[in-house]
Protein backbone atom coordinates (compact mmCIF):
# COMPACT_ATOMS: atom_id res chain seq x y z
CA UNK A 1 0.00 0.00 0.00
CA UNK A 2 1.00 3.72 -0.87
CA UNK A 3 0.32 6.49 1.55
CA UNK A 4 0.08 10.27 0.10
CA UNK A 5 -0.11 12.83 2.67
CA UNK A 6 -2.82 15.34 1.49
CA UNK A 7 -4.22 18.72 3.68
CA UNK A 8 -7.74 17.01 3.61
CA UNK A 9 -5.87 13.73 5.15
CA UNK A 10 -4.12 10.35 3.96
CA UNK A 11 -4.84 8.34 0.74
CA UNK A 12 -4.24 4.97 0.81
CA UNK A 13 -3.27 3.39 -2.94
CA UNK A 14 -2.94 -0.09 -3.22
CA UNK A 15 -0.82 -2.23 -5.46
CA UNK A 16 -3.58 -3.47 -7.10
CA UNK A 17 -5.03 -0.44 -7.61
CA UNK A 18 -1.75 0.52 -9.87
CA UNK A 19 -1.89 -2.91 -11.45
CA UNK A 20 -5.01 -2.22 -13.03
CA UNK A 21 -4.29 1.50 -14.26
CA UNK A 22 -0.62 0.00 -15.97
CA UNK A 23 -2.16 -2.49 -17.43
CA UNK A 24 -5.21 -0.52 -19.10
CA UNK A 25 -2.49 1.90 -19.93
CA UNK A 26 -0.36 -0.53 -21.56
CA UNK A 27 -3.63 -2.37 -23.19
CA UNK A 28 -4.21 0.90 -24.79
CA UNK A 29 -0.69 1.48 -26.21
CA UNK A 30 -0.24 1.60 -30.07
CA UNK A 31 1.26 -1.78 -31.17
CA UNK A 32 1.32 -3.46 -28.09
CA UNK A 33 -1.57 -6.08 -29.31
CA UNK A 34 -1.87 -7.66 -25.33
CA UNK A 35 -0.58 -8.41 -21.98
CA UNK A 36 1.49 -11.63 -21.60
CA UNK A 37 1.03 -13.13 -18.59
CA UNK A 38 4.13 -13.06 -15.80
CA UNK A 39 3.39 -16.74 -13.82
CA UNK A 40 2.46 -19.57 -13.98
CA UNK A 41 -0.24 -18.65 -11.80
CA UNK A 42 -1.74 -16.00 -14.20
CA UNK A 43 -1.85 -18.34 -17.30
CA UNK A 44 -4.22 -20.75 -15.42
CA UNK A 45 -6.25 -18.20 -13.74
CA UNK A 46 -6.95 -16.19 -17.52
CA UNK A 47 -7.77 -19.77 -18.42
CA UNK A 48 -10.06 -21.01 -16.32
CA UNK A 49 -12.06 -17.79 -16.41
CA UNK A 50 -11.30 -17.54 -20.16
CA UNK A 51 -11.12 -13.48 -19.81
CA UNK A 52 -8.14 -11.14 -19.43
CA UNK A 53 -8.28 -8.96 -16.24
CA UNK A 54 -6.62 -5.60 -16.37
CA UNK A 55 -3.45 -6.17 -13.96
CA UNK A 56 -2.45 -9.49 -15.81
CA UNK A 57 1.38 -9.34 -16.54
CA UNK A 58 1.71 -6.37 -14.52
CA UNK A 59 3.81 -6.12 -11.06
CA UNK A 60 4.03 -3.07 -9.22
CA UNK A 61 6.10 -2.43 -5.94
CA UNK A 62 6.74 0.19 -3.51
CA UNK A 63 10.90 0.52 -3.29
CA UNK A 64 12.10 3.32 -0.80
CA UNK A 65 8.96 5.54 -1.83
CA UNK A 66 9.41 5.11 -5.38
CA UNK A 67 7.27 3.15 -7.66
CA UNK A 68 8.95 0.25 -9.66
CA UNK A 69 6.76 -1.89 -12.43
CA UNK A 70 7.52 -4.63 -14.70
CA UNK A 71 5.22 -5.15 -17.78
CA UNK A 72 4.93 -8.42 -19.69
CA UNK A 73 3.61 -7.36 -22.93
CA UNK A 74 3.08 -9.10 -26.59
CA UNK A 75 3.44 -6.80 -29.30
CA UNK A 76 2.32 -6.81 -33.28
CA UNK A 77 4.99 -8.49 -35.64
CA UNK A 78 6.42 -5.61 -37.60
CA UNK A 79 6.52 -2.74 -35.37
CA UNK A 80 9.94 -1.82 -34.09
CA UNK A 81 9.74 -2.82 -31.00
CA UNK A 82 12.38 -0.28 -28.78
CA UNK A 83 9.84 2.63 -30.21
CA UNK A 84 6.95 0.63 -28.43
CA UNK A 85 9.07 0.41 -25.50
CA UNK A 86 10.02 3.95 -25.41
CA UNK A 87 6.59 5.33 -25.88
CA UNK A 88 5.03 2.68 -23.20
CA UNK A 89 7.81 3.46 -20.24
CA UNK A 90 7.03 7.36 -21.60
CA UNK A 91 3.52 7.04 -21.09
CA UNK A 92 3.01 4.57 -17.79
CA UNK A 93 5.73 7.32 -15.57
CA UNK A 94 3.97 10.30 -17.10
CA UNK A 95 -0.21 9.25 -16.48
CA UNK A 96 1.17 7.73 -12.92
CA UNK A 97 3.35 10.85 -12.49
CA UNK A 98 0.56 12.76 -13.16
CA UNK A 99 -2.44 10.84 -11.33
CA UNK A 100 -1.23 10.47 -8.06
CA UNK A 101 2.09 12.95 -8.03
CA UNK A 102 4.50 9.82 -6.52
CA UNK A 103 7.69 9.39 -8.25
CA UNK A 104 7.93 6.36 -10.58
CA UNK A 105 11.42 4.58 -9.94
CA UNK A 106 12.02 1.63 -12.81
CA UNK A 107 10.28 0.74 -15.47
CA UNK A 108 11.21 -2.96 -16.52
CA UNK A 109 9.68 -3.80 -20.03
CA UNK A 110 9.14 -7.45 -21.32
CA UNK A 111 8.23 -8.46 -24.34
CA UNK A 112 7.09 -12.07 -24.13
CA UNK A 113 5.45 -12.45 -27.34
CA UNK A 114 5.31 -11.62 -31.14
CA UNK A 115 1.93 -11.90 -32.56
CA UNK A 116 0.86 -10.91 -36.47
Amino acid sequence: MVRIKTPHGVVVLTLEYFSNLVGNIASDSYGVKGMATRSMFEGVRALLFKQDFPEKGVRVYDKDGTLGIDIHIKVVYGVNISTIVENLSDKVKYSLEQSTSLTVGTINIYVDEMVS
